[in-house]
């Protein structure tokens, strides 16, 4: 009777926390959305430049045109992995892929919580903050104070290799963290070998639709681990 109350009492609280997020989540991007438009609203009608709406328009579908499938595919992509709350942290903050979602991940994993359970969304959300702490902190102390003297210890030839590796080492170590952590094998081998095809095979044949390549990867991925998804372990657990 105590277990039974324990998580219906775990329950209710999950449902507020939910809710709540979602409420004061939607109300924070709003807000956040109409603080980032003040400055260009501004240039664009007070400050004397004399832009037009036509090239507000060719200016966003411009943009629109290179990035706007990410509208799509970065929300189908982070949410199994960081959940509803987490979700309006990272949109928020920013830098997802090469920080937030790296945190989420190694959280998770450290303390057993599987993507897209309420532990591992809590687990998701904990480790957001934390990263976003850790980031504030080492910006103010080695951007804001001691930023131009440790750039300028840096040997140039360090720096030009980090530029180049450090992307791929990060995005490395994440992917190996997520096949870690979702412990799915068909998937991920769907998922790599699409990756591979489009990359070495489907982009040097049709240049042009490489801005498309990662939606499309995304998409025919969920396609085909559903068509080939195991149905009789399914049929297992349902049992």
């Amino acid at each position: 009777m105590t277990t039974t109350s324990q998580l219906s009492s775990a329950d209710a609280s999950m449902a507020r926390f939910e809710k709540q997020t979602s409420r004061y989540g939607s109300i924070t991007m709003l807000i956040g959305l109409v603080l980032s438009l003040i400055g260009p609203i501004y240039i664009a009608f007070f400050s004397g430049l004399e832009i037009t709406s036509t090239m507000i328009w060719v200016a966003f579908l411009t943009v629109a045109g290179t990035f706007g499938v990410l509208w799509f595919v970065e929300p189908l992509t982070y949410f199994p992995i960081l959940g509803s709350a987490a979700m309006y942290q990272a949109f928020m903050i920013g830098n997802i892929s090469n920080k937030l979602l790296p945190a989420a991940i190694v959280a998770q994993s450290t303390i057993g919580a599987r993507p897209g359970t309420k532990r591992g969304d809590l687990a998701a959300v904990m480790a957001i903050c934390g990263a976003a702490t850790v980031h504030l902190t080492s910006l103010l102390l080695f951007v804001g104070l001691l930023g131009t003297w440790l750039v300028s210890m840096i040997p140039a030839d360090v720096i030009d290799v980090a530029r180049l590796y450090i992307l791929p080492s990060l995005m490395g170590a994440v992917l190996v963290q997520c096949i870690v952590a979702m412990k799915s094998l068909r998937p991920t081998v769907i998922a790599i070998v699409l990756a591979l095809v489009m990359n070495f095979v489907v982009v040097p044949m049709a240049p042009a639709i490489g801005m498309f390549a990662t939606a499309i990867v995304v998409i025919a991925s969920i396609v085909f681990s559903w068509g080939l998804r195991d149905r009789k372990k399914i049929h297992t657990s349902e049992s």
